[in-house]
């Protein structure tokens, strides 16, 4: 095959490596997208953000099933079809990639489908289904992302021990799971497991699970899933797995104690690795950082000056989101225009039920780092719409600059705080103050209402709660 000749060529088609491609063509730059998967959209359309939700979703009705006779509607035991479950969750999947797909060939962005390896620093080789293929550009961006990590003491080569990848498959609904890790990929899945019907146990080496959030936003989360899991524990390790007939032996350690169970499955989420094998980074000037990512600066270029780097596969956050405007902040680089990835705020979310969002400082940093904050918050509990909803177990709290009374940060627990925490970014990002907030009126009654009940309450005015002037 004659080579291909491009201006940029951006290897990984997820969120990070299609909004660079896409927004490089739309700047005026010839572009080449290059994929391994035969459907666009990275781990996070295939194996991570979009199936997740959707299975979240659909387990959600169940869970809201379960609990609408208390408002008098019973609606019965849920029945599961897993195939149609699957099919329908495969269904939006095969409809967001192919969505990508159209919008690369209306930019006339040039999709090649194959795995890329680096001859050196202006060339790619891909291997396709026709042969290889070789790329000559000017510059890339690398956007392979991560994969789930599996310590290999773990990797026994059994199926009935699944990564993230494996278990959104939904190869089957086994009797008792068990969740290595109290994360979020392993507090969603094991949610989603669970109301499926898995008796499902969690072991969390840490102190608390979703380690690094504050507390009191983790707390909901925690009181939900101990009455939707078995059990959760704590301060516990996996010293070893065996395969013991259609089980997995897993023997456990907690203090000086240790304990042999039988387990139907077994779902590792004890973190994520660059994505970066056999790319032959080493016949260009990348450079990789002490825990093996690629080493980036802010305007996302790596020790080669030909090759930008985007995504989960630089650190950082392993956020799809973050990766996106990553990928846009590299092509404007390429671009010679004088953006950097800094201050900027990226918020974070935790899909589980209660849902948990963040953005911009949190309480936990702040005492880490000796930052003086007054933090303002209001629970859900006073919260009209959180009634009707009946969900109180909720919880929106400011972290606010006592001299400037501005934002720095916002945390928000309940239902819907993945939507909730746009308003936060928002606020942070302009630098509002809590008076702005306060004074902005918020329709009544929705689960909106409680940032500016927070920001209230701040002034000790808060409407619908009691609270002490400068902070709660």
């Amino acid at each position: 095959m004659e080579p291909i000749k491009t201006e940029i060529v951006v290897l990984g088609a997820g969120p990070g490596g299609y909004a660079a491609a896409f927004y490089a063509a739309d700047r005026g730059k010839q572009v080449a997208l290059v994929e391994q998967n035969p459907r666009l959209g990275g781990v996070c359309l295939n194996a991570g953000c979009i199936p997740s939700k959707a299975l979240l979703h659909a387990t959600a009705i169940m869970r809201e099933a379960k609990v609408s006779a208390a408002r008098g509607i019973e609606l019965g035991q849920p029945r599961v079809d897993i195939e149609k479950l699957r099919a329908w969750k495969e269904s939006i999947l095969d409809k967001l990639g192919q969505g990508i797909k159209t919008l690369a060939q209306k930019r006339a962005v040039r999709l090649v489908h194959g795995r890329g390896h680096f001859e050196d620093s202006q060339t790619l080789r891909v291997e396709t289904g026709e042969g290889q293929q070789f790329i000559k550009y000017d510059k890339a961006i690398i956007a392979v992302g991560s994969k789930p990590a599996m310590p290999s003491a773990f990797d026994l080569g059994n199926p009935r021990i699944m990564t993230s990848t494996e278990a959104l498959e939904l190869p089957e609904v086994p009797r008792d799971l068990l969740v290595v890790g109290g994360g979020y990929i392993g507090m969603e899945l094991g949610t989603v497991y669970a109301t499926l019907g898995s008796n499902v146990v969690v072991l969390e080496a840490l102190p608390s699970i979703l380690a690094g959030v504050d507390a009191d936003l983790v707390r909901p989360v925690t009181r939900a899933a101990q009455k939707l899991f078995k059990e959760i524990r704590l301060n516990t390790k996996v010293v070893k797995m065996a395969t013991a007939g259609k089980q997995i032996k897993v023997t456990t350690q907690a203090g000086d104690g240790q304990r042999d169970e039988l387990y139907d499955g077994v779902l590792v989420s004890v973190g994520r690795a660059p994505n970066y094998i056999d790319l032959g980074l080493q016949n260009t000037g990348v450079t990789k950082d002490d825990r093996g990512f690629i080493k980036c600066n802010a305007q996302q270029r790596t020790d080669d000056p030909h090759i930008y780097a985007v995504g989960d596969v630089n650190g950082g956050t392993l956020l799809a989101h973050r990766a996106t405007r990553e990928g846009r902040i590299a092509v404007e680089a390429i671009l010679g225009e004088p953006s950097a990835f800094v201050d900027i705020v990226i918020p974070a979310v935790v899909y589980t039920d209660p849902e948990v969002a963040w953005c911009g400082l949190t309480e936990t940093e702040a005492k880490q780092k000796n930052i003086e904050v007054e933090v303002a918050k209001f629970l859900w509990g006073a919260s009209g719409r959180a009634l009707t909803l009946d969900r109180t177990d909720g919880l929106t709290k400011l972290i606010i600059e006592p001299e400037t009374e501005r934002l720095l940060g916002v945390g928000i627990t309940g239902a819907g705080a993945a939507e909730l925490i746009s308003e936060g970014v928002l606020a942070v990002e302009m630098g509002a103050t809590a008076r702005d907030i306060a004074d902005a009126v918020h329709p009544h009654p929705t689960l909106s209402e409680s940032l500016m009940e927070a920001a209230e309450s701040f002034y000790g005015t808060a409407t619908h709660t009691l609270s002490k002037p400068g902070g709660m």
